[in-house]
């Protein structure tokens, strides 16, 4: 069974997931941030493929994509880092980025890396559901290679039912329709359109992400989903940090509580 099933099969609720992009602070940290999240206590871990022309991430993620790019982060150094830190982690290892990059990589060849480095899923924010359905799918499937679709208050209930029926590991509930890192607190309009998506009983799982940041933002969403996402205040952690190991557990101690 692929981690990400696994992981959702052993726990229900209060999951954490924790961003990163890789090659930020430095091109080597890939493998010191993993292991210190999943010693701090995330449960699952979304590494952020560094792009030259991003579409939903705010300025803090956008600046630390450019650091990494400018570090020499690549696709195939990327693989290569996931390959040796999986050596010495079974954490749920997912890869956040753009299908530009895949479609530049190579789709099949992609895949393939994905699955030889020991990646579980895919988060693909411009790949849209009509090509992934008539394209991809069986590609992804054959390779036991999850993907995980976004929804935002303003998609319609049918797209949502198409996103239950075609995503393979969690559905990611993005709580408003602003860049990612953009805001503080949960709304009470957020939280309608958390109850709102809880009230339609969809058969995947839920994680809630974009203006997740703190103990309190993140039990609430855990609330009203599975879990939720944190990426740009762990970003802004990792910025002023001396020691990855320490910022990485006092930021996943602060989350949690």
């Amino acid at each position: 069974m692929n981690r990400l099933d696994q992981l959702f099969k052993n726990k229900k609720k209060d999951i954490l997931n924790i961003y990163f992009t890789a090659g930020y602070p430095n091109l080597d940290d890939t493998e010191t941030i993993i292991l210190s999240l999943e010693k701090a206590g995330a449960d699952l871990i979304e590494i952020g493929m560094p792009y030259s022309d991003p579409l939903a991430d705010g300025p803090t993620i956008q600046e630390s994509g450019q650091v990494a790019l400018k570090n020499g982060m690549t696709l195939p150094l990327l693989f290569e880092q996931i390959k040796n830190t999986r050596k010495k982690t079974e954490i749920p290892l997912i890869m956040m980025g753009y299908f530009n990059q895949v479609m530049q990589y190579g789709e099949e060849k992609f895949i393939e890396q994905c699955v030889e480095a020991g990646v579980d899923g895919l988060i693909l924010p411009d790949l849209p559901l009509f090509e992934y359905e008539k394209d991809y799918k069986n590609l992804f499937e054959k390779n036991g290679l999850n993907i995980s679709f976004l929804i935002t208050p303003q998609t319609s209930e049918a797209r949502i039912k198409k996103v239950d029926e075609l995503n393979r590991g969690f559905i990611y509930m993005v709580s408003s329709a602003a860049i990612t890192g953009s805001k503080k607190g949960i709304s009470p309009q957020q939280i309608e359109y958390f109850e709102r998506i809880a009230n339609m009983q969809l058969q995947h799982p839920r994680l809630i992400g974009f203006g997740i940041s703190d103990y309190e933002t993140f039990s609430t969403a855990c609330r009203y989903a599975n879990g939720a996402i944190i990426g740009s205040a762990y970003i802004r952690a990792l910025a002023n940090s001396k020691n990855i190991e320490q910022t990485t557990l006092d930021f996943v101690s602060m989350v949690i509580g």
